[in-house]
């Protein structure tokens, strides 16, 4: 797809994944790549972003002798969540309006 994911958007899209389970990096790099054309080097300063932001928070779980860490979200992350589909409705609602042929009458 032709179209620059902003980082808005970006972490729109994270919160959204950890708002359905706690997971880990690298499966939560899977569960975004299914929909977006993204690296794990892009998305790992989106999640340290969500955390110093306290959007997101982690813990540590072993797994076959290591630590996997695992995000999980917020409260205010939950806020921000939803702050972020109703702009995000708006925005569509709009881009949808414009590529159906419409102008920019509001």
């Amino acid at each position: 797809m032709g179209f620059k994911i902003e980082s808005a958007l970006l972490e729109a899209c994270v919160l959204s994944v950890v708002m359905k389970e706690d997971t880990y990096g690298y499966m939560l790099t899977q569960s975004m790549k299914n929909v977006l054309d993204i690296s794990e080097s892009t998305l790992y300063p989106v999640l340290r972003r969500l955390q110093k932001e306290e959007y997101l928070a982690t813990y540590d779980e072993p797994f076959q002798g290591r630590n996997r860490r695992y995000y999980t979200i917020t409260d205010k992350g939950r806020a921000k969540y939803a702050e972020y589909v109703q702009e995000w409705k708006e925005y569509k609602g709009k881009i949808d309006k414009m590529l159906a042929g419409g102008g920019n009458d509001e």
